[in-house]
């Protein structure tokens, strides 16, 4: 698995753990930064910070395009895979937007329902194809 994949994966655990122990995203990250035997890898460190500086307007975008789902009612695994890849399309000029697409719907696929990565790939794929008009 290449190392940028491996970080994601990183983060999502980040995201989801933070969830699921009602968390702060800040305070799980920290924890875990320092916890680790190695330094976590500075793409997931960027990648979580990246969710927690934008995740107001992230959401917000999932909310608005997210047809007949609502944050809460969607899987949790799902709601952080498309804030990390909502997180890429929009805020990370060095991944290309087919990349940052099939990642996240990489991910649905190993982690989620079977559902899962047909819903990532058209809420993302609608960003994108949106993304000009967007603002941020």
């Amino acid at each position: 698995m290449p190392a940028r994949s491996r970080a994601r994966k990183r983060a999502l655990d980040v995201l989801y753990e933070s969830e699921m122990r009602g968390l702060g995203l800040g305070a799980t990250l920290s924890h875990r930064m320092a916890a680790a035997e190695q330094p976590l890898n500075e793409y997931t460190v960027a990648l979580v910070e990246g969710v927690i500086a934008h995740r107001e307007r992230i959401d917000e975008l999932i909310s608005t395009y997210a047809q007949g789902w609502t944050l809460e009612r969607m899987p949790a695994v799902d709601r952080n895979v498309l804030r990390i890849g909502v997180f890429e399309v929009l805020y990370r000029d060095d991944v290309p937007d087919p990349v940052a697409l099939d990642e996240a719907v990489s991910l649905a696929r190993e982690l989620s329902t079977e559902q899962s990565p047909t819903f990532v790939n058209g809420l993302l794929g609608r960003l994108v194809e949106i993304k000009p008009s967007l603002t941020l």
